[in-house]
């Protein structure tokens, strides 16, 4: 059967969580496939599939700031990721000519493509979006995506295609002729799935995101636990400090948990307190949950886009976390109805095998 480079980006877990039902489709039919990561990502993916082969694949430094300097900080990060992108696209030149590849499958790594082996490319943001201040810089984007967008064969974009069920909004829509082509809208895309449980939590919190803004809001969740009824549990996203558990009241509050154990602990939860990265909202929208409470990550105009756009759907209610009154605003989540109706990962995948892999693989 045919062998499959897979390559996820190490910029927080979520390329490579979505990764997962991808590589568990190649695999079921048969293929070889060998992923190529480094990092958390590539911890997480051992741990899932622990037969499959590895290479250690150094990608580009997150350039993530405190604040509102995300969008400068990035700006003056782009001449040197443009130079590692450039180290990247040669590694994997060196990849391809150890073993043989019949499709490489690049999660968000803009280096990694191949003129020998057909490529493709995993990204739900067909168009960048950055404050009013830095529309030039939102405009230059189109051309350079075009670019980008050209040396890959095809492009799979977890979301549903645009329209009222759109997850991204307009993160993922195609900007050029290139990106129409091109696009295969799988909708979701995640390695976490529903199982048959009791929802006996009230709530989950779960505090992620880059320092120090992890630290910031773990202080202000935790300050405010005892002026909200209810219990539930608080992931506090710090793998780094020693496995620990304390009590806050009817509150159980974990230093990091196992994605299985998170998975689990989402499917029991009624309500999900949690920042509005991409791959958490599939999550939610993957397990039918109808109430949440989205604190985007300040500076991070993905997440302060993708809450704005939620609010405006009558999906999810969404706070600053600065202006976060929990008591308050978990009231006023009450009165969003949550995702539509959509189709879920197990289908989704199948028919991005069915309808574009298997081209390449058989």
């Amino acid at each position: 059967m045919a062998h499959v480079l897979v390559s996820p980006l190490n910029w927080g877990l979520g390329h490579a969580t979505r990764d997962i039902p991808v590589i568990r489709t190649l695999l079921a039919h048969g293929h070889e496939v060998t992923i190529a990561a480094c990092g958390n990502a590539l911890c997480v993916l051992r741990q899932e599939f622990p037969d499959a082969r590895y290479i250690e694949y150094p990608d580009y430094p997150v350039p993530f700031s405190s604040g509102h300097l995300f969008v400068p900080k990035f700006c003056a990060s782009i001449p040197f990721m443009l130079q590692a992108t450039v180290r990247e696209h040669e590694t994997l030149e060196a990849i391809l000519a150890k073993s043989r590849y019949d499709l490489v499958i690049s999660d968000n790594r803009l280096g990694v493509f191949s003129s020998e082996v057909p490529s493709i490319f995993i990204s739900h943001q067909l168009h960048y979006h950055l404050p009013l201040l830095y529309w030039p810089a939102e405009l230059l984007a189109i051309p350079v995506n075009r670019y980008l967008h050209e040396q890959y064969d095809r492009i799979i974009v977890p979301d549903n295609p645009p329209g009222p069920l759109s997850l991204a909004g307009k993160l993922s829509r195609p900007d050029t002729d290139v990106a129409r082509d091109r696009a295969f809208f799988s909708g979701i895309l995640t390695g976490t799935r529903q199982i048959a449980c009791t929802q006996d939590l009230d709530y989950l919190v779960i505090i992620s995101g880059p320092e120090p803004q992890r630290t910031i809001l773990e202080k202000i969740i935790l300050e405010k636990l005892e002026n909200i009824g209810g219990s539930g549990v608080v992931l506090l996203g710090s793998p780094q400090s020693p496995k620990a558990t304390t009590r806050i009241g009817d509150w159980t509050c974990v230093s990091y948990v196992s994605t299985e154990e998170k998975a689990e602990l989402m499917n029991r939860a009624r309500c999900v307190i949690c920042r509005s990265g991409y791959t958490t909202l599939m999550e939610l929208a993957e397990l039918g949950k109808d109430r949440a409470l989205l604190i985007p990550t300040p500076g991070q105009t993905e997440q302060e886009y993708l809450s704005w756009y939620y609010e405006q759907k009558g999906w999810y209610h969404s706070q600053d976390q600065n202006r976060l009154d929990l008591a308050d605003d978990l009231e006023l989540s009450r009165h969003y109805k949550g995702f539509p109706k959509m189709s879920h990962t197990a289908e989704n995948v199948k028919r991005l095998y069915d309808e574009l892999l298997a081209g390449y693989l058989e």
